[in-house]
């Protein structure tokens, strides 16, 4: 389902609403191109999936593209990504020419008369090079640069220099000297898979990803792309401990992005994990509605991410009222609330992360007080509408 603007007016109010439409005014009809590396998985499709039609909603034109890469590109784009993220990379002549190689491949098909261009993370990060600028340039990084290796930074800042504007996830993310903006991500309350269920729907749902809705042992998940920086390996480990005090049962959801040459070794990992074990499902690639029944009837979600632009997992399971147990990492103390909407943990101490969690499912009513502030966090903070209008303003500034 594509929301309307107005169809936003019971989570948010008609002030909101209002005011947004007051903000699209002056740049109404004015032609935007959203750019990143690819169309699904990960936390930035998703985001650009519910929020461009949005927009087109309220009157701006604006268009979404994804980069044509291929095998060698994306292997050498995962590890820059890591690289961000404080891992070591060789940045070798091959790996450079093969990174600006597809940018300027690319640049030679696709044509930017747009009023202004918005691309997204380190992907396509090199097409400023390749064009004529007639319009302003956004970077926005959704990526933790809080300890980037210093070599890849760098070398990827010579690229970054020339935007007209920064948008990070975080102050401590920000790396150059330019004009910047902070804008957190968001979810689409209408989206498939925020969208409220019905029992009967949510019963069907767990039984076809062969978990049993009447089993009475409690449900702990993640859910996240298979990825180092997630741990899933690490959750296993944790439950484990869990197990020693309480009988209970794992879910580890995943998915493959484009982009992400590397998820199918981690899941692979994975499932010889936890191969023959009865308390733990292991499911890829899972429909949007399924993720939606997953996070409605898991008694703790777990986010054991080591690091994390923001983790958007996060702010899906709060909005259902469920508590989550998060590394203390990135954007998610942003979004949790310490003893309040759920704990925040060292994501390497499993000792704590296992106390925290046992001291959720222990607890019936602390786990519904914590759900129904998680909920509430997300409804004030991180609903779309925030991110559109946080967004208007950016494209007001640059547009004036």
């Amino acid at each position: 389902m594509v929301g309307r603007l107005i169809d936003y007016r019971d989570f948010v109010g008609d002030e909101v609403i209002n005011r947004i439409f007051g903000k699209v005014s002056d740049i109404r009809n004015k032609h935007i191109v959203m750019v990143n590396s690819t169309s699904r998985g990960g936390g930035v499709a998703e985001i650009l999936r519910n929020l461009v039609p949005l927009m087109n909603n309220t009157g701006i034109r604006m268009g979404w593209r994804t980069l044509h890469g291929h095998p060698d590109f994306y292997r050498v784009t995962k590890r820059i990504h890591n690289a961000l993220q404080g891992d070591e990379l060789e940045l070798t002549k091959k790996k450079k020419k093969v990174y600006e190689g597809v940018n300027e491949s690319f640049s030679k098909y696709t044509h930017f008369d747009h009023d202004l261009v918005v691309i997204h993370d380190p992907q396509p990060l090199p097409l400023i090079e390749n064009y004529r600028r007639i319009q302003p340039w956004i970077w926005r990084c959704h990526i933790d640069l809080s300890h980037p290796n210093r070599e890849v930074w760098n070398y990827l800042k010579d690229f970054v220099i020339p935007f007209d504007y920064e948008i990070y996830q975080l102050e401590e993310f920000a790396r150059t000297a330019g004009d910047y903006k902070i804008i957190h991500p968001s979810i689409d309350p209408l989206s498939t898979k925020n969208v409220e269920i019905d029992r009967t729907t949510l019963k069907r749902y767990m039984k076809k990803i062969g978990i049993d809705p009447d089993d009475e042992r409690p449900l702990i998940t993640q859910v996240s792309r298979f990825d180092p920086w997630k741990d899933p390996l690490g959750v296993v480990e944790v439950f484990d401990k869990i197990k020693e005090e309480m009988d209970a049962r794992l879910l580890l959801v995943g998915a493959f992005a484009e982009d992400d040459p590397q998820a199918e070794g981690i899941y692979e990992k994975t499932i010889q994990k936890v191969q023959n074990r009865e308390d733990v499902t292991v499911a890829a690639n899972v429909q949007d509605i399924m993720v939606n029944a997953i996070q409605r009837c898991s008694d703790v979600i777990l986010q054991k991410s080591l690091r994390e632009g923001f983790g958007l997992t996060v702010t899906e399971a709060m909005w259902k009222g469920t508590p989550v147990v998060a590394g203390d990492v990135g954007g998610i103390p942003k979004q949790v609330v310490d003893g309040k909407t759920g704990y925040l943990v060292n994501p390497s101490d499993y000792d704590e992360v296992s106390k925290k969690t046992l001291k959720i499912l222990a607890d019936e009513e602390r786990r519904r007080k914590m759900g129904e502030r998680a909920r509430e966090r997300v409804r004030e903070k991180f609903l779309i509408t925030r991110q559109l209008e946080d967004w208007l303003d950016v494209f007001r500034d640059q547009l004036a």
